[in-house]
């Protein structure tokens, strides 16, 4: 995760790291990308692997941007943020 400012809180990631499994191509992408792929092109994206994988999802606030977060057992948590910096 790259975040702006100081404040890290799920609305000011500005960046994510990714990798496909597919075909272990890895790269950066900003958050609008992120959530264009995930909201539009279908995207499937993950935290973790196996019993710990967790499904990332996009949030839209009534008020500010959209942004990703992951979701488990029901729940919008907090994984993304425990993630490094980069």
């Amino acid at each position: 995760m790259r975040y702006e400012g100081y404040s890290k809180t799920h609305e000011s990631i500005v960046s994510y790291k990714w990798k496909n499994t597919s075909s272990t191509e890895t790269g950066v992408s900003d958050k609008p990308t992120m959530v264009e792929w995930i909201d539009n092109k279908k995207g499937d994206a993950y935290v973790g692997s196996g019993a710990s994988r967790v499904d990332v999802g996009t949030v839209h606030p009534d008020a500010g941007r959209p942004y990703l977060r992951t979701y488990a057992d029901g729940k919008w948590n907090n994984n993304l943020l425990s993630l490094p910096t980069f």
